[in-house]
């Protein structure tokens, strides 16, 4: 009777160690969740201070000037030029006002895209995609990271209404190196506010977004000439949350 009971306990050992090899990653999978969510619910109410994005670039420009800091001041909705707003929406996300947080059609194109060039060259992402990046995730290009910025996309969307969203981004957005959000942008480039942004500067801004510090060192480009005068004729159809 014991021996015959001996196999039926390493069994049932086996059977509970399979049972966490796939209960503990979803496990852990779920408190990740949980966490962003809690984030998310805390940044309905209260500004971020800083971004995931954001300690990162700082982290790498103390490797070279250990005293560095980042540029940023976080200005409320009302205090953002509309010129921007609308630049921004215009030039990143047309359907912004309209979407869930993901825009599939943007987001189907650009995984075509990707296969015929065999990597990962562009996302399709819309601001609340681009906001959930900075707030919580990194830079790389991967499958796996576009995932968990669709899910706190989601999250984002549930939680915060579009202005609030569009608050954020515009607050945390990075504009060049170590240049952050709106304010700190607009006195960066133009020595301005950024409630005083004009038309074509808010749209050279929107334009600089995807690789904000190369063309920080290249203002002057005819591809950056050409796209914000296409972003200012578009303008006037952005329509604001």
């Amino acid at each position: 009777m014991s021996k015959a009971a001996k196999p039926a306990k390493g069994g049932g050992a086996r059977r509970r160690w399979i049972k966490w090899l796939f209960l503990g990653p979803l496990l852990i999978f779920l408190a990740v969740q949980l966490y962003f969510f809690l984030m998310v619910c805390w940044y309905a109410q209260f500004n971020p201070s800083s971004t995931n994005m954001m300690d990162d670039q700082l982290a790498l420009m103390r490797e070279k000037k250990p005293r560095a800091v980042l540029q940023h001041q976080w200005v409320p909705y009302e205090r953002i030029s509309e010129n921007l707003k609308r630049a921004v929406i215009a030039s990143e996300d047309a359907n912004f006002s309209e979407h869930d947080g993901v825009d599939w059609e943007a987001l189907q194109k650009a995984y075509e895209r990707n296969n015929r060039r065999h990597k990962v060259v562009g996302g399709g992402s819309t601001i609340t995609q681009q906001l959930a990046k900075n707030l919580f995730l990194t830079g790389s290009r991967s499958y796996l990271r576009k995932g968990q910025e669709l899910i706190i996309a989601f999250m984002l969307e549930t939680v915060m209404s579009k202005q609030r969203i569009l608050e954020i981004y515009l607050n945390v957005a990075e504009f060049g190196r170590g240049i952050f959000g709106a304010e700190a942008a607009a006195r960066y480039y133009y020595r301005t506010t950024a409630a005083n942004l004009g038309v074509a500067q808010a749209a050279k801004l929107a334009v600089m977004l995807p690789n904000p510090r190369y063309y920080d060192k290249h203002r002057s480009s005819s591809y950056l000439a050409r796209r914000t005068t296409l972003i200012v004729n578009r303008m006037s159809s952005a329509d604001l949350p």
